[in-house]
């Protein structure tokens, strides 16, 4: 079994049986506890552990190097000869790789020699207790809970035949709940990310959950239209991350993307805002900690194998309302021009000046809407970056700076970028959870947005 070796002796195994002209080695090792819970009970439990080893072999000839990339799990040590074999093969067939650069050198670094971290099931030690409180107050109150709590370790070990030898430990956990009527016809949605899951208060989150679908008692059709919205921090999340997701330099380069200026340049020094706001990732944001180095299991538009091992710091994409970078590869950087600005595996949106929260926006609404969060969310045209998607889980009309009930459901289209210059007043940013993207990018903090003139393009039957 694999796990009669290390991940360090894994790595340098798979170096020492390398024969091309330069190898990474990428070992995932990965400790996972769920909890899962309906109708005021929980229904599983479980912990998982799992390992993946990525060979990255790379070969130097007449017309260029070549890359390829094999990833496979449950490997055994006598696995692993074939899987660096595969990873060099799959190198020659795929001929010279446009983003090739020289292997980044190192050495050892901090911590390299540690083992994997590890979860339990003690991580929810302090909030099933909670949970139980809160079953216990549904039942009681007629109301239904379901949800999803999740504490996980990833820990990464990267080697690379130019000595290069690294480790990151990221600990993710979230929750979500969904609170319903007894008769199922109101619903309403609160989810939290958390480092450890010490932060979580599941009684705040269950109090908001019961003002929610109180709030939905009553009930309102309106049609589609424009309305002057409140954003919550999670549905801003929503939006954010697929504007970040899709700053590849390399992309706006070549005219694909809303990033893109004529002649085969960029936005970068563009204002996109006339408000003071600032879109920044960070590795060594306080709960928002991420790998500070790259980590790429695989090439792409926005990150390249070639370099893995580069470090990676505080970014601000966009400052004071400009463009100051885009997702850059060392390929991209050359020719582009612009500094080497790799990606980083969390985000931030801030308003300079901007306090209090969606209470504090929504009271300057004579009449419009509070959104909860947005769901399959999909590019419509990438160059405007115009996106489609619906509402979920508690749409609320409010009237006079005051939420009077709930409303249908939409589908609507709207760009990210362009919302912001057109949001008219911003909360504080505050740690939240993208209802869309958390399972996949949850280190977000953002704040709640006034938008006057959402576009609500037509009403969704969806519940």
């Amino acid at each position: 079994m694999s796990g009669t070796m290390t991940p360090q002796e894994i790595v340098e195994r798979c170096l020492e049986l390398a024969k091309g002209s330069g190898t990474i080695v990428l070992v995932d090792e990965t400790s996972t506890a769920n909890l899962r819970w309906a109708t005021n009970a929980l229904t599983t439990n479980g912990v998982t552990r799992d390992r993946s080893v990525t060979v990255i072999a790379t070969l130097d000839g007449g017309t260029g190097t070549a890359s390829g990339v094999v990833a496979r799990s449950a490997v055994t040590p006598e696995g692993l000869e074939p899987l660096v074999r595969a990873a060099e093969q799959a190198a020659r067939d795929n001929g010279p790789a446009e983003d090739a650069q020289p292997l980044i050198e190192g050495d050892a670094g901090p911590g390299w020699m540690d083992p994997p971290g590890e979860t339990s099931p003690d991580v929810f030690g302090g909030i099933a207790p909670a949970l139980g409180d809160a079953f216990s107050r549904a039942d009681d109150e007629r109301r239904l809970l379901y949800g999803y709590l999740e504490h996980g370790v990833r820990t990464t070990y990267l080697g690379s035949s130019t000595g290069l030898r690294a480790r990151h430990e990221q600990p993710t956990g979230h929750i979500g709940i969904t609170g319903k009527s007894a008769d199922k016809t109101r619903s309403a949605w609160v989810g939290q990310s958390s480092r450890d899951l010490t932060d979580v208060d599941v009684a705040a989150l269950d109090a908001e959950l019961t003002k929610r679908l109180g709030w939905a008692q009553r009930t309102v059709e309106l049609p589609a239209g424009r309305y002057d919205t409140v954003l919550p921090p999670t549905a801003v999340a929503d939006l954010m991350i697929y504007a970040y997701w899709t700053m590849s330099a390399r992309d706006a380069a070549d005219g694909r993307s809303v990033y893109s200026a004529p002649g085969g340049a960029t936005r970068v020094g563009e204002r996109l805002s006339k408000h003071p706001v600032s879109l920044w990732s960070d590795p060594a944001a306080p709960g928002l900690e991420c790998a500070p180095a790259v980590f790429a299991h695989a090439s792409s538009a926005e990150s390249s194998v070639f370099d893995n091992g580069l470090p990676a710091g505080r970014t601000a994409w966009i400052e004071d309302g400009t463009l100051r970078a885009l997702l850059q590869t060392r390929h991209s950087a050359g020719l582009t021009g612009l500094p080497v600005t790799p990606a980083v595996d969390n985000l931030a949106l801030t308003v300079d000046g901007a306090t209090g929260g969606i209470g504090d926006l929504a009271a300057g609404v004579e009449r419009g809407l509070l959104l909860t969060c947005l769901w399959y969310i999909r590019a419509v045209d990438p160059q405007t970056l115009l996106l489609t998607g619906l509402t979920r889980d508690g749409v609320y009309l409010v009237e006079n700076g005051e939420v009077t009930g709930a409303v249908n459901n939409y589908r609507f289209n709207e760009s990210p970028v362009a919302l912001l210059d057109r949001f008219t007043a911003a909360g504080a940013t505050v740690p939240t959870f993208s209802r869309e993207w958390g399972d996949y990018f949850p280190r977000t903090a953002m704040p709640a947005l006034r938008v006057p003139d959402f576009n609500m393009s037509s009403v969704s039957q969806a519940s």
